[in-house]
């Protein structure tokens, strides 16, 4: 959790997949990659575009199919937004939304 938190700017929201709780400090976001990894995903992008907004800001949207071990027979569809930013650091995450599919893509 601490690896994917570190991807994370320090003013990053995340608006998760499997959380109704939005996420609005690092603290947060780690708690709910905490629990998430635990489920030892395995995800694959299905489709993505990426967009330069400016020098220091890019988007990239699209998505993405996760499998958990703990229930290997189901697949979960989400869609997502990244939006990341150029900080001293270097390329962050300032915000993070994924939310299931409303409808379910053969």
């Amino acid at each position: 959790p601490q690896k994917v938190v570190a991807c994370y700017s320090d003013e990053a929201i995340l608006i998760p997949t499997l959380s109704n709780q939005v996420r609005c400090n690092k603290e947060e976001i780690q708690d709910y990659f905490t629990q998430f990894l635990q489920k030892r995903p395995q995800g694959t992008i299905e489709l993505e575009q990426t967009r330069e907004i400016s020098e220091d800001v890019v988007i990239n949207s699209g998505i993405y199919t996760f499998r958990f071990d703990d229930d290997a027979a189901t697949d979960t569809q989400a869609r997502f937004t990244f939006l990341y930013k150029k900080e001293a650091q270097g390329w962050k995450i300032l915000e993070h939304h994924s939310s299931l599919l409303p409808e379910v893509v053969a």
